[in-house]
């Protein structure tokens, strides 16, 4: 199952979802260019306005294909954008998101220290010193750890003709954790992220699978 969320105002506190099915084992997201246009006409009857920037948190993607993700998702968002109007070219910023990492981060002083496992302040950003020595990334840990070390997550800012600064795309990031409704607490990802992976586990449930052969046909509700 794909799926794309996007807001539908400009806070952004609403969201919709399209989801599309495809063959597994493929990276690149085959039918993005649909996708979008779909997410920017509903934004648009929404709102009466065409959003002028597209920021896209993208799911962790593996550094054997992560440039031709890029390249294809990032041109097929362009053509999204070039079907609903020829001269319509809204900025893109495109972030991939990795939490599958074995980097952790520590208080160098104990009573910076937060919570009874010790760790490091909800918030806290690290863009130097372990990041990429001329690639746009960062670490942001936005949650508070409950137990065991926190993991932050890792942003790597593969596209940006938005131009934003670190400090930036830092605070918009960070507080985006911060608008999942259900949960009370900053969560480890941007909401969107949270958003597609709700939308998946119910999308899953309305995929239609036809009987086997052998067992007792059943009923199958979409």
């Amino acid at each position: 199952m794909l799926q794309v969320t996007g807001s539908m105002d400009a806070h952004p506190c609403r969201y919709g979802a399209t989801v599309r099915v495809q063959t597994g084992h493929q990276e690149v997201i085959q039918e993005l260019t649909s996708m979008v246009k779909e997410m920017l006409t509903r934004f648009y009857k929404t709102t009466h306005w065409k959003p002028v920037r597209i920021v896209m948190y993208r799911g962790a993607v593996p550094e054997s294909q992560l440039e031709r993700v890029v390249i294809t998702e990032v041109a097929a968002i362009r053509e999204a954008c070039s079907r609903l109007e020829t001269d319509y070219k809204p900025g893109l910023t495109y972030v991939v998101v990795q939490r599958r990492h074995h980097t952790r981060l520590f208080c160098s002083h104990k009573e910076e220290r937060t919570g009874r496992s010790g760790n490091i302040p909800p918030g806290t950003t690290v863009d130097t010193d372990i990041t990429h020595p001329t690639e746009f990334d960062f670490f942001l840990c936005s949650h508070a750890g409950i137990q065991g070390t926190s993991r932050p997550s890792h942003y790597r800012v593969r596209w940006d003709d938005n131009c934003f600064t670190q400090d930036e795309l830092q605070s918009l990031t960070y507080q985006l954790c911060h608008t999942y409704p259900r949960c009370t607490r900053c969560v480890s990802r941007p909401a969107p992220l949270y958003y597609a992976s709700l939308v998946s586990n119910t999308a899953q449930h309305h995929v239609v699978t036809p009987p086997q052969v052998g067992y007792a046909p059943l009923s199958f509700l979409v």
